[in-house]
């Protein structure tokens, strides 16, 4: 833990000082904009990778950036979405999956979890997107274990969809939903294109983010 203390201390020193106006400001209230689901992986940091300060993100992590269909998980994922629409009014929602993911390759060599039960159940919630990337052929794992990742973010946005305050604020045009894939290897980010189906480079094609899913 030294190192962690030793981190704390810096950010007191140097990183809190320069902010000190914005945490004087975030004492008392947040504002965010965005809620960004993402996988609990230590590899992937979304205020890192989309260059946002303190205050700008309502942020859900969990193993495989996974979001249970409403009423079956009523815990922490079903609440925290629930209080960032409702209470918070954020106007998007990031479901951002990842390369590498553990959770999804788990899922694509059909490890068994006998030993870690909880974690068998929490995936069953990305059974959907097990399916549909069951039923195709693929040239090696690694083009399964790609697809998969891409598909569980389809999977999931799909059930957010199931929880009223989403379908509500969908509905009211208060509310857009996104599809994202960070590749940790090269840095860059895919969206889904709600034209499409497909996955863009945000780098080559950033309008991508904006088109409704």
């Amino acid at each position: 833990m030294r190192d962690f203390v030793e981190g704390f201390l810096k950010f007191q020193r140097e990183a809190f000082p320069e902010r000190s106006e914005l945490f004087q400001r975030l004492a008392t209230t947040q504002n965010p904009t965005t809620l960004f689901i993402t996988c609990s992986d230590s590899r992937v940091v979304p205020e890192l990778l989309t260059q946002r300060e303190p205050g700008d993100l309502f942020v859900i992590r969990n193993a495989g950036n996974i979001v249970p269909t409403h009423g079956h998980e009523p815990g922490g994922v079903t609440a925290s979405v629930e209080y960032a629409v409702v209470a918070l009014g954020v106007t998007d929602v990031v479901v951002c999956g990842h390369s590498d993911c553990g959770a999804m390759t788990a899922i694509a060599n059909c490890k068994c979890l006998d030993n870690m039960p909880a974690v068998a159940a929490w995936l069953r919630y990305a059974d959907a997107a097990k399916a549909v990337n069951a039923a195709q052929d693929f040239r090696d794992p690694r083009a399964r274990l790609s697809a998969l990742v891409r598909e569980n973010v389809i999977a999931q946005i799909a059930n957010l969809r199931t929880h009223p305050s989403i379908a509500l604020a969908v509905q009211q045009d208060r509310l857009t939903l996104h599809g994202w894939v960070y590749d940790i290897e090269s840095g860059d980010i895919e969206a889904l294109d709600g034209a499409s189906g497909s996955f863009r480079s945000l780098s080559r094609h950033p309008e991508t983010s904006a088109t409704p899913i």
